[in-house]
């Protein structure tokens, strides 16, 4: 029987093992693309390993290092902060929700879902944005809109609906309030979806473009995302120019380039999902109340 069993683990190990390589296969071709040469990826293909090492990829996106940098700062900046309060400000509305004794949980459960449907359109957001709330070129128009998703709101509440009601009641009976219990009982045992929709708003915004796009002027502020889609627009606009012109399109390796944008944008997320991968998992509160 121990043997079985054993059998049984070797098997499930060589199969994430397997499971897990073709995962980080991709991003290993991207790699390997971005330090290949141009010519050499355009006549051989895509590999596993280096058409011939080559570093000009990177130096084409880094030619001007300190515009990379202040977009990385800028990301960074808004995709935390936007992270932390719009956990904060979800949990927060998620957790009346899950409470049986809040009478008006069905009214406002219904509003948010009715946000889900439907939306005031682009044109009406733009001018809500700029001229009501003056949110354009600043980095808060990064921030204030995306703090709430319906989604992630319900999703919290049927996580906090989960959670033994006797847990916060014996705090209730011990003297402890409202705010005691979120903050000190529940938000501890909610880690699993805390992080999960920490991760995935960190994300959300770390590949924002658009807002970029729409409402940022400014170069101090423009985001790395949309930074580096404007390079890649003006590879493409050098590529349709007629061949009489003095630029030398050849010598542009635009699709090394494509490849080692997505790393240079992926790297940062992958060093973030290690630390949140821990709490992906549920049954924190499993064995927490007995009888």
């Amino acid at each position: 029987m121990k043997k079985k069993h054993k059998n049984r683990q070797i098997g499930l190990i060589l199969f994430l093992t397997i499971l897990s390589v073709l995962i980080a296969l991709p991003f290993l071709i991207l790699v390997s693309i971005s330090l290949s040469e141009e010519e050499r990826i355009l006549s051989e293909g895509y590999g596993l390993l280096p058409r011939g090492l080559d570093f000009s990829a990177y130096e084409f996106v880094f030619k001007n290092p300190a515009s990379i940098l202040q977009a990385y700062a800028v990301t960074a900046e808004f995709s935390v902060i936007t992270m932390v309060l719009s956990v904060l400000l979800m949990a927060l509305l998620a957790y009346p929700l899950s409470r049986r004794e809040f009478k008006g949980k069905k009214g406002i459960s219904l509003y948010i879902y009715f946000t889900m449907l439907f939306s005031g359109g682009l044109v009406p957001t733009y001018m809500v944005i700029t001229q009501f709330l003056h949110l354009g070129d600043t980095i808060w128009v990064y921030i204030l809109p995306s703090l709430i998703s319906p989604w992630y709101v319900f999703m919290m509440r049927t996580f906090f609906q989960g959670i033994p009601n006797e847990i916060s009641e014996s705090a209730r009976i011990d003297g402890a309030g409202h705010y005691t219990i979120f903050f000190r009982m529940i938000l501890p045992l909610s880690k699993p979806v805390l992080a999960t929709v920490a991760l995935f708003m960190f994300l959300a915004k770390w590949n924002d473009w658009y807002t970029a796009m729409l409402y940022i002027n400014k170069e101090s502020l423009v985001s790395l995302q949309y930074m580096l889609q404007r390079i890649m627009d003006n590879i493409k606009l050098l590529q349709e120019m007629p061949s009489g012109m003095t630029v030398n399109i050849a010598e542009i390796p635009s699709e090394t380039i494509r490849m080692a944008m997505a790393v240079v944008v992926a790297g940062p997320a992958l060093l973030v999902f290690p630390f949140f991968q821990k709490y992906f998992v549920k049954g924190l509160t499993v064995g927490s109340v007995k009888g």
